[in-house]
């Protein structure tokens, strides 16, 4: 677990003038499930990202921003080296115009910056 996520969580708790049991009580956890995450020792679930994002008003992606950053990195690297579909692929122009569309985001400063 990212420890930058779990400071970020914490931040953003105490931003935001709730404390650990109201949070964790909003998330429908214990409190000590809460910390956990808020200390880097246990992952939130799907659902938990989802909530929290909503309880602090922040986007998925800038709850993940270290992750983001990594996947931004490891997608650029896999990029040039996509193997050409078959010469019948019928998906060939939309395939492209995704491809062009994927190349353009991770250009994009908003990824860089975890959308924040």
């Amino acid at each position: 677990m990212s420890t930058e996520f779990a400071l970020d969580l914490r931040l953003a708790r105490r931003k935001s003038g709730l404390t650990l049991r109201d949070t964790a009580h909003l998330l429908n956890v214990h409190p000590t499930t809460l910390s956990a995450l808020e200390h880097g020792k246990r992952l939130p679930s799907v659902e938990q990202v989802c909530l929290l994002a909503l309880i602090y008003g922040r986007s998925f992606q800038s709850l993940f921003n270290e992750v983001t950053k990594g996947a931004k990195q490891s997608l650029q690297a896999q990029l040039p080296s996509l193997p050409e579909p078959g010469t019948r692929w019928l998906g060939k122009i939309q395939r492209e115009k995704t491809l062009t569309r994927l190349s353009s985001r991770l250009s994009d400063s908003d990824v860089a910056d975890g959308g924040a």
